[in-house]
């Protein structure tokens, strides 16, 4: 049996933590007093959290039940719904754009309201998931996910991050908002795998799949290597499945066929990639196992909608600007 065949599946999931990196993130640093509500925009494809610094505040996302939130909580709205955060129960929620806010630069403000009573501090931000696996990973999370300080089992390890966090939110001091990006990847990774290990939910569908032993390996090799040519009968080969076996438990468990599936992660890396690199078209056909540009320009066009020129015209002036403002990422109205 070939090394590469003994991938275990927290090989697998760590895969597809690693590839959540973050991109287009906006940070608001909000200081209330009570009593206070906001009510915040959705955002599309976007994932937004809340890291409650001091105080405690009340979360209210539509479908899921409220939550408090503590000092040294952390929440995540995985979806961009429009939520509201709140000191007290009966209060009128402001709307996020309504109020006044102090632009600290291009991608940090902060945010102060409330009626002059006792103080609640929370880091807000709002980001997005470009990589394929990302992107299946959050479609997945309920509608909030909330690590409880108290609770957690790396309580003092995510406690001291929250707090260099809100050392840097209130200093900013150069190169503060990188640092806050870079722990707020952490923090969101550390939300989600908390939750991959207490919710059942975790370990059906896609997230699931990368923990079944052989369509996990199945996965890993399409993530692995897009370029290759692959057949159901070479994935049945490679973890030692018949090809009906493959095709019946892979589609039962993604919930679409083998071929289908490696379309589809080609052409979302090929987004990606296009909205990021300026690689020239022909390398890109290539990269992701087609022998012409012409071929993967139909295929892209076929399950993506438009032409792949047509996306990275479009992505060039958001390259260009390379920020993220109050009103981008897009609020849904």
């Amino acid at each position: 049996m070939k090394a590469k065949d003994l991938w275990s599946p927290l090989d697998r999931l760590g895969e597809a933590l690693h590839l959540l990196r973050m991109s287009g993130s906006f940070y608001c640093r909000s200081e209330f007093t009570a009593p206070w509500a906001l009510e915040l925009p959705a955002f599309e494809d976007c994932l937004m959290f809340h890291v409650v610094t001091s105080g405690q505040c009340w979360l209210e996302v539509e479908g899921a039940e409220r939550r408090m939130l503590q000092r040294g909580d952390f929440a995540l709205v995985p979806h961009g719904e429009g939520h509201t955060l709140r000191s007290e129960f009966g209060i009128a929620a402001a709307k996020l754009f309504d109020l006044p806010r102090e632009l600290v630069s291009e991608r940090y403000e902060i945010l102060r309201t409330g009626g002059g009573g006792e103080a609640t501090s929370v880091v807000c931000g709002v980001v997005r998931f470009e990589h394929p696996a990302a992107q299946r990973l959050v479609a997945l999370l309920p509608k909030m996910v909330v690590v409880e300080a108290s609770s957690s089992p790396h309580a003092d390890w995510t406690q001291s991050t929250l707090r260099l966090m809100a050392d840097e939110a209130r200093a900013l001091l150069p190169g503060g908002e990188t640092v806050i990006t870079r722990l707020s990847d952490i923090l969101v990774v550390q939300a989600i795998r908390s939750w991959i290990a207490q919710d059942p939910a975790a370990r059906k569908g896609w997230l699931g799949a990368l923990q079944d032993r052989q369509i996990g390996r199945a996965l890993a090799h399409i993530h692995r290597d897009p370029a290759r040519e692959w057949t159901v009968a070479s994935l049945a080969d490679e973890v030692a499945m018949s090809r009906s076996a493959l095709a019946a438990r892979f589609t039962a468990l993604v919930g679409e066929p083998v071929m289908r599936y490696v379309t589809r992660w080609r052409m979302h890396l090929a987004l990606t990639q296009l909205k990021e690199e300026d690689t020239p078209l022909g390398d890109l056909a290539s990269r992701l196992g087609y022998q012409s540009e012409a071929a993967f320009s139909r295929a892209f066009k076929r399950f993506i909608g438009v032409a792949p020129g047509a996306v990275r015209a479009q992505a060039r002036p958001a390259t260009a600007q390379q920020t993220v403002s109050a009103g981008d990422p897009k609020p849904r109205r």
